[in-house]
């Protein structure tokens, strides 16, 4: 997606759990294991744009955890939103930033079903907490795939 500004973007991630496993894919342009996930775009709220980021990238249905939510209001003027399980800023490069929310989310299914565009990865695995441990992973998306195991799994 086009950057909504050239110097900092809103983004979503989502660690999504299938009984016990976790779904983590390679991604293209940085050669790491991440989450789904991607840009808010400018007509949409951050649930909306995970919900999206995953039925684009990798054609689950998802259900985004509501552990986070106080209270459920949605009215013709007001929706209260799920809470991010974390937030954290990164830099992307010299000039541009992230400031990415971060859900879990569990998938009824575990067909992964991806569309090949060029900025679109289709190494993906579903990855239980044993694998996990010995991975190659950043130290935080191991912590958050090992979170979205404890709070989700099966």
């Amino acid at each position: 997606m086009p950057h909504i500004h050239e110097k900092i973007d809103y983004t979503v991630e989502v660690f999504i759990i299938y009984k016990d496993t976790v779904l983590l894919r390679y991604h293209d342009k940085y050669k790491i294991w991440l989450s789904v996930g991607g840009h808010v775009e400018l007509n949409e709220d951050p649930i909306q744009a995970a919900v999206r980021e995953v039925k684009e990238e990798v054609g689950l249905d998802i259900v985004i955890s509501k552990k986070n939510l106080p209270f459920e209001l949605i009215s013709e003027k007001y929706t209260e939103l799920i809470p991010p399980k974390f937030l954290n800023r990164h830099r992307i490069s010299q000039t541009h930033e992230h400031v990415c929310m971060t859900y879990f989310a569990t998938a009824k299914s575990n067909k992964v079903t991806v569309e090949y565009n060029s900025d679109k990865s289709d190494d993906w695995k579903w990855v239980t907490k044993k694998e996990l441990e010995t991975m190659d992973l950043s130290p935080g998306v191991k912590f958050y795939a090992m979170s979205a195991l404890d709070d989700l799994a099966r």
